[in-house]
């Protein structure tokens, strides 16, 4: 398995419906690298769910355009909500109806995206 460090630099993988959804201990291991990162479940489904609060309308909507971009690069679309001065996003795996390691690759990338 690829090194846990440096998660946003890491390239997600192919993910079709047979793949394993993550264990609790990988849960806890990759979460411990995206603290800011809540992990909810909606309808039984887990999901990193974060909100980032940015200034204004602008600032929200770059972000948004930025996050689109890198998610399509990955092949790994998440759930954006656009707001006033924030932007709520959730990465799951829908062919899994779980979390996958790309799930937190992502999200390692959409913080990175937030501290530019």
């Amino acid at each position: 398995m690829t090194d846990d460090l440096d998660l946003d630099i890491q390239v997600c993988e192919a993910c079709h419906s047979g793949s394993p959804v993550l264990s609790d201990d990988e849960v806890r291991r990759l979460h411990a690298q995206i603290p800011d990162w809540h992990i909810i479940e909606v309808d039984g489904v887990l999901r990193l769910s974060r909100t980032f609060r940015l200034k204004g309308w602008k600032a929200p909507v770059a972000f948004v355009a930025e996050l689109a971009l890198v998610a399509d690069e990955n092949d790994h679309h998440p759930r954006i909500t656009l707001d006033w001065g924030q932007v709520q996003v959730e990465w799951w795996t829908h062919a899994i109806k779980g979390l996958h390691r790309n799930d937190f690759i992502m999200a390692a990338k959409t913080d990175k995206i937030a501290s530019s």
